[in-house]
């Protein structure tokens, strides 16, 4: 009776051992991280492309012996609105205007006119204490809208002065020059200083309906200046993001956050291979703690890509990867909204399942890319 009675006690031990151990959160192991800046926030503002490419711009001065800096996203938006104002009115109204973008959308600024550090260009011109654009962005799409539905048969030569001066009383008049550690400086110059080259770096993304290899218009709305893409297969894609932070480069993601398997508060983002309609919040929170995921293909990446199931939400900066009890690889990933509402002070771990299916693009600088691949893609 006695070893009956303490071979049942035993055996609950260990099932309450085990049931205590699948409530334990992931634990993640560092394989590599990569050096960058703090955390950010884009608070009321759509501006997470600027966000994103602004750190992974700052953590490239950084890889290249520069010192940590804080650049200035509201600088590189002002520019973007202006283009995007532009394309809008070139094409009636007919193309995208809105406040997302794309990392090129900041490199393109920063090769036509430079960069500034944020206490040069807080871009809160308006009194506020935090980045607001609601009232911006309304103002400026019914001018635009103003101005293509005029009844005069004509644009008037000053309609870009007057959509200037807009940003200018919400964001602040561009500085043409500004003093940093003693010295002066353009917004051209101190691009210059730190030897950053906008040419330099390249977007690619993978999807079946372009033959790869070649370049091809992303065809998502906020892709507003319609630049190219070069598109490589999937696991070219995911060994360049591998390899990049293994070589001390980070990653510029732009991918799909819509689904619930990314949970920003969690710190984690997941691919389940079952519906999350209907399941409990007990099942939701055991899917997140040990992750069952599906495998993704080439195909089921371009049916996500075709039936709007995977759609162009979010982006974000990638600078390491970990790994989870099992071995499964994690990247680590930067978020830009703040450090407070998550479980890993701003960042979260996306696994390579769920990296796989929702990236939709990706820009790294070109020195990443192997040679093989850089030459059949025609870049020196």
């Amino acid at each position: 009776m006695n070893r009956l009675f303490i071979f049942i006690v035993s055996f609950i031990f260990v099932l309450s051992s085990f049931a205590q151990e699948k409530e334990t959160p992931l634990t993640f192991t560092n394989v590599v991280k990569v050096k960058t800046t703090p955390v950010k926030n884009q608070q009321r503002t759509g501006t997470c492309w600027s966000f994103a490419t602004t750190s992974f711009v700052e953590t490239e001065i950084l890889r290249m012996g520069g010192p940590e800096l804080d650049l200035s996203e509201m600088y590189n938006a002002r520019h973007a609105y202006e283009k995007k104002a532009d394309l809008y009115v070139r094409f009636h109204g007919k193309n995208n205007f809105g406040p997302g973008g794309q990392a090129h959308d900041v490199m393109n600024v920063i090769r036509k006119f430079g960069i500034v550090p944020v206490e040069v260009y807080t871009g809160k011109h308006y009194g506020d204490t935090m980045h607001n654009h609601g009232e911006l962005n309304t103002i400026l799409l019914g001018f635009l809208d103003g101005v293509i539905k005029n009844r005069s048969g004509h644009l008037t030569p000053v309609w870009k002065n007057a959509y200037s001066a807009i940003l200018d009383i919400y964001l602040g008049p561009e500085p043409e020059t500004f003093t940093w550690n003693g010295n002066s400086y353009s917004p051209a110059s101190f691009r210059d200083h730190f030897h950053l080259n906008p040419d330099d770096y390249v977007e690619l993304t993978s999807y079946l309906h372009h033959p790869f290899y070649k370049t091809f218009e992303l065809e998502v709305p906020d892709n507003f200046a319609h630049d190219p893409y070069y598109n490589i297969p999937l696991d070219e894609l995911i060994d360049i993001m591998k390899e990049a932070v293994k070589k001390g480069y980070s990653v510029a993601w732009d991918g799909d956050v819509s689904e619930k398997g990314f949970s920003h508060k969690r710190g984690l983002a997941i691919l389940p291979p079952k519906s999350w309609a209907g399941l409990s919040s007990e099942e939701v929170d055991s899917l997140f703690k040990y992750p069952d995921e599906m495998a993704v293909t080439p195909e089921s990446r371009q049916q996500g890509f075709d039936n709007y199931s995977s759609t162009d939400d979010h982006l974000m900066h990638i600078v390491g990867t970990v790994t989870d009890e099992t071995g499964k690889t994690f990247f680590v990933t930067k978020n830009s909204w703040g450090t407070d509402r998550n479980n890993y002070g701003g960042y979260l771990y996306m696994s390579e399942p769920f990296v796989r299916d929702k990236t939709l693009a990706i820009m790294v600088h070109k020195d990443v890319l192997p040679k093989k691949l850089a030459a059949k893609l025609g870049i020196k």
